[in-house]
């Protein structure tokens, strides 16, 4: 049996704390990531991945529990149909928060609560061979605009040489 929040809530009773959660809950599977507090960032995230575990299940019952906290329809079709596919195969580990600077007023610090974009394909190996192949190209690119540009400066060097020994 859930315990209620022991402290300060989210807004001030437990029925508005659990609102807060369920809007931003729903805001973050409409857009895919949301801007909001520290606090509330941690305490979505939780929820979240409850959410999107029952979604994977696909059921009628898992659906029904889903929509009692997402209230929005399109939203739990979203859910549904395209989220929760994508994490088919990822045991967990869906949301990842990153810490902003403070916000501006209030100086409250601020994190951006986004859902995992890659996919987990076959494990680890492949994840690490992933980033391997996307640097190789990046260091050729690298060493491709380097060699005009100093091809460049040394025909620029070589006229202004050739300048000044006419004058």
């Amino acid at each position: 049996m859930p315990k209620p929040t022991k402290g300060p809530r989210l807004g001030g009773s437990a029925a508005h704390q659990k609102l807060i959660l369920a809007n931003l809950a729903t805001s973050l599977f409409e857009h895919g990531r949301i801007t909001t507090t520290e606090a509330k960032a941690r305490r979505v995230r939780p929820l979240a991945e409850k959410l999107i575990t029952k979604a994977k299940k696909g059921d009628l019952h898992n659906r029904r529990l889903v929509a009692r906290t997402i209230r929005d329809k399109g939203v739990v079709h979203e859910l549904f149909t395209e989220i929760a596919p994508r994490f088919e195969n990822r045991p967990g580990g869906y949301t990842r928060i990153t810490k902003l600077g403070p916000r501006k007023g209030d100086n409250a610090p601020m994190a951006v609560i986004e859902l995992v974009q890659e996919q987990l394909a076959g494990g680890a190996a492949t994840a690490q061979a992933a980033p391997a192949t996307e640097a190789e190209p990046a260091e050729a690119t690298a060493e491709e605009t380097e060699a005009p540009a100093t091809a460049a400066a040394t025909d620029a060097d070589a006229e202004a040489k050739a300048e000044g020994d006419e004058k």
